[in-house]
């Protein structure tokens, strides 16, 4: 299961900031900025992987995202890597944010119905 960290180590702090950068530039960003707030696995980044896997913060989300930085504090290269999937004999990960899909039809359906949804959100499951 992946450790997660509310402080990022000081000697990953410019490859997170690059990548940070670097998503908020992003059309994935979608004119939000983002902060981050915790990090998986940070021992993993430590020990030579390029790869960064951020939990980023913005307007009213928050999602896990999985970055590879390369080059030199002068000229970073940030980029998507590929997300580490659990095997399936694991309990599923918890979720940042609902599924979508058929909640999120729901929702909407619910909300044009009623003046407020109660959702309830149970230790990372939806």
């Amino acid at each position: 299961m992946p450790q997660v960290s509310e402080n990022i180590p000081r000697a990953l702090q410019p490859r997170v900031d690059a990548a940070l950068v670097w998503f908020n530039a992003s059309a994935e960003a979608a004119d939000e900025k983002f902060k981050v707030t915790g990090i998986l696995d940070a021992d993993d980044a430590l020990s030579g992987s390029g790869d960064l896997r951020l939990i980023l913060c913005g307007g009213d989300r928050c999602e896990q995202r999985s970055f590879r930085v390369s080059g030199t504090s002068d000229d970073w290269e940030v980029e998507f890597a590929e997300s580490v999937l659990a095997p399936q004999s694991e309990k599923p990960q918890a979720e940042l944010d609902p599924p979508p899909g058929v909640r999120s039809s729901w929702l909407d359906s619910a909300l044009s119905q009623y003046a407020f949804v109660v959702l309830l959100f149970y230790r990372g499951f939806w």
